[in-house]
């Protein structure tokens, strides 16, 4: 296993489940100390997983709260005494159905779970990796910023694109690198805590299942992709393999550029 990451510290967000996991865990194995985070007590198996093999700080906070990713942000600079890279994995689609069924509430949930964790995130993390002269950062967005049956989920993966952008605008002579990955349809077992736990609909079945359909028309793989096919275009992102790359976001829906 490559070493790309010795000695590096990386805050995951959203490392309980899915994509997050995987990449704390692939971040472990090539060598970084790990602080995972997620709003769910399941991230504590991470520790129990690969504490003995690698220097894991878990975390349980609620990252759509300011205040909650500056405590996160200390405490990792606090444990090991740096900060070199942010993942911003948090967000994730609530609803599926056609804009005009969205309720008020819904819509603000929806911005809040998907753009407001990676704006707070990125505010906490800055002033260590500004004192240190260096750092990355990949933001987790998706290519359902054009796609059916999410506009406010895509909204605020919209928002996360610009913010990739200005950021590393603002960013790139201080030594900060600032990307996004976009992911597609990626194939991932059940959640163990869904993002909405009410039953669906005959109906609501069906607008998701447009949101299927979509999404691998519009591939030109015709696939979903695997998890590891959306780590492995974070990693390098966040890696110093990428250190001429900044201020972009990379499709990684087999060829949907989203």
């Amino acid at each position: 296993m490559s070493k790309r990451f010795q000695n590096k510290v990386a805050l995951v967000t959203g490392a309980a489940q899915g994509i997050g996991r995987r990449v704390a865990e692939r971040l472990a194995e090539e060598g970084a100390r790990v602080i995972a985070v997620d709003r769910s007590e399941l991230v504590f198996e991470l520790a129990d997983q690969l504490g003995s093999n690698a220097q894991l700080l878990a975390l349980t906070a609620d990252l759509e709260q300011f205040v909650e990713c500056h405590r996160v942000a200390a405490a990792a600079a606090e444990r090991f005494g740096r900060l070199d890279i942010l993942i911003n994995n948090v967000g994730g689609t609530i609803w599926a159905k056609p804009y005009e069924h969205y309720q008020e509430h819904e819509i603000e949930a929806e911005v809040r779970r998907s753009l407001f964790p990676t704006l707070w995130c990125c505010h906490a993390v800055l002033p260590y990796m500004l004192e240190q002269g260096a750092g990355a950062i990949v933001n987790v967005s998706s290519i359902a910023t054009r796609g059916v049956n999410r506009v406010p989920y895509g909204a605020a993966k919209g928002g996360v694109n610009a913010l990739t952008a200005c950021l590393a605008f603002e960013n790139a002579e201080r030594g900060i690198r600032v990307n996004a990955t976009a992911p597609g349809g990626t194939e991932a077992p059940p959640r163990r805590i869904p993002r909405n736990s009410a039953e669906q609909s005959a109906q609501e079945k069906g607008w998701y299942q447009q949101i299927v359909d979509q999404t691998i028309d519009s591939s030109l793989m015709k696939r979903y992709g695997t998890i590891d096919e959306q780590v492995g275009a974070i990693l390098f992102l966040a890696s110093d393999e990428a250190s001429y790359i900044t201020g972009v976001t990379l499709p990684v829906g087999g060829g949907d550029l989203g």
